[in-house]
């Protein structure tokens, strides 16, 4: 049986932070299997994000091995962000 969805704290923070400057935000947290927090799109670009609590710990911080074999395994770069600050950047790089 699989498991709830854990959603990092800041996570609401960042998708709200997102969307005020123009970026589409769709969560898929609740996907499972590794896959990453949020797809987002600005402009024409496309951008996954893997949400972490930047105020947790770093062994807290840490990847699950679900997210790390999806990163792994996936053909398009994965950004990891621990706040609405790198979040932003990203999307507006």
């Amino acid at each position: 049986m699989r498991r709830a969805a854990r959603v990092d704290a800041n996570q609401g923070e960042i998708v709200a932070a997102l969307r005020q400057i123009g970026a589409s935000v769709q969560p898929l947290h609740t996907i499972g299997q590794g896959c990453p927090d949020l797809l987002c799109a600005r402009g024409n670009n496309m951008y996954l994000l893997e949400c972490k609590d930047g105020k947790k710990p770093p062994s807290k911080q840490q990847l699950t091995p679900d997210e790390a074999n999806w990163i792994i395994g996936w053909q398009a770069p994965v950004h990891i962000v621990r706040s609405v600050e790198e979040a932003i950047a990203v999307v507006t790089s």
